[in-house]
């Protein structure tokens, strides 16, 4: 037979395979611990935090979306990426992007120079000499996120990995704003892949959630143990809701990258936009790379207000479709103020080096009717101007 695609994969995973009653979706096995056949005999299973039947479907599932060896699940994004560091020691180099998720950022740092982890370089992989930018080190582990968060800055993913073949390091790609529907980073020469699972996989906002996916059996076997000794797998409802939530992804993102091509058009005309960040848009710097290395734009922007800090609280509080939320990739529309919310963590001289700003705004676009998430633009735009004509009017 020939190679499934997403949809297929992402649908019938463990579909019409229970061998007890022959339940055409998977059960969820919430017991804890596993009754084992005899005095020293090892079973399949022994206790849940080692190895769980749903978890299991769940990861079997993202390897194969991935095109990896094997997923680990775990209990949340955050512990997808400690996960993947426990690859390093001491004398090891991590080499991190500039504009990378707050969260992310913050777990780094504070590894690298608060408990001497690893040695931590970071580095703009924007700019054609970013080699140079490692003076002289020699990395173990190179860290992508692309396209990144907030400013959906894309890097190509296939430069980056022969470059880290000359240096003997692994590349980790985070593709949570993605999803493997529409970025292939193990493809690409990538080691391994992290995800949010909270986000698109899941898709629905009632879970917290990550993978880890390597791309060698040797590594996904080193990374199993990690997980297990530091106890960082996930549940079993979870990873059952996580599995519900994939079998819609793709039609999940058709509409919502749908809508977000709308919603993108939308703001590049408004008078009160001053910048989209979307790599859909031909002008953007990382347009023919995402086109080459990517199934799709994603459905996720970012604009620039052309107006005052000040006057975000009114635009915000008008917004009716748009939530403001932290979080992405759910089945409904939020909106987030990334300096004040996900990039908090990071310090003003952080932030502005990310290209973060006090007017930058963050969209995740749902499934929603797409005429309702434009009026509601179009409102709270409104608002935004009335107020700027009230103050030129003093």
């Amino acid at each position: 037979m020939t190679k499934r695609h997403s949809a297929t994969i992402a649908v019938r995973a463990g579909i019409a395979e229970d061998p007890a009653f022959a339940a055409v979706t998977p059960p969820i096995y919430l017991s804890s611990t596993y009754q084992l056949p005899a005095f020293r005999q090892a079973g399949a299973y022994d206790y849940s935090r080692s190895n769980n039947p749903t978890r299991d479907i769940l990861g079997e599932a993202l390897a194969e979306l991935e095109g990896g060896a094997k997923a680990i699940i775990t209990n949340t994004g955050m512990s997808a990426c400690l996960l993947a560091l426990q690859l390093l020691t001491p004398a090891d180099t991590l080499v991190i992007p500039h504009d990378c998720y707050g969260g992310s950022y913050r777990l780094f740092t504070n590894l690298a120079y608060k408990k001497q982890a690893f040695k931590l370089i970071i580095v703009n992989f924007q700019q054609a000499d970013w080699v140079s930018q490692l003076q002289g080190a020699t990395p173990r582990m190179i860290w992508l996120e692309t396209p990144s968060n907030p400013l959906l800055q894309i890097t190509d993913i296939a430069s980056v990995c022969q470059r880290a073949q000359q240096f003997g390091a692994l590349v980790v790609v985070d593709n949570t704003f993605l999803s493997p529907v529409l970025q292939q980073p193990l493809a690409l020469g990538a080691d391994i892949v992290v995800h949010s699972t909270t986000k698109f996989i899941n898709g629905h906002s009632d879970i917290i959630g990550g993978a880890v996916i390597a791309k060698q059996q040797s590594v996904a076997d080193e990374l199993k143990w990690w997980g297990n000794c530091l106890g960082l797998t996930a549940g079993a409802l979870d990873s059952y809701l996580t599995l519900r939530g994939l079998r819609t992804l793709p039609l999940r993102l058709k509409a919502q990258q749908a809508n977000t091509a709308a919603v993108v058009d939308f703001l590049v005309k408004h008078p009160l936009v001053a910048r989209v960040y979307y790599p859909g848009l031909a002008d953007h710097p990382g347009h023919q790379v995402a086109k080459a290395q990517q199934a799709g734009f994603g459905a996720m922007c970012s604009f620039e207000l052309k107006a005052p800090a000040a006057l975000l609280a009114d635009f915000f509080a008008a917004l009716r479709y748009f939530t403001l939320a932290q979080s992405l990739g759910g089945t409904e529309s939020l909106i987030c103020h990334p300096a004040s919310m996900t990039h908090a963590s990071m310090d003003a001289a952080a932030q502005k080096t990310a290209g973060i700003t006090d007017t930058l705004i963050r969209l995740s676009v749902g499934i929603e009717e797409v005429s309702d998430l434009l009026a509601d633009l179009a409102q709270a735009l409104a608002v935004v101007a009335a107020a700027l004509a009230a103050q030129g009017d003093e």
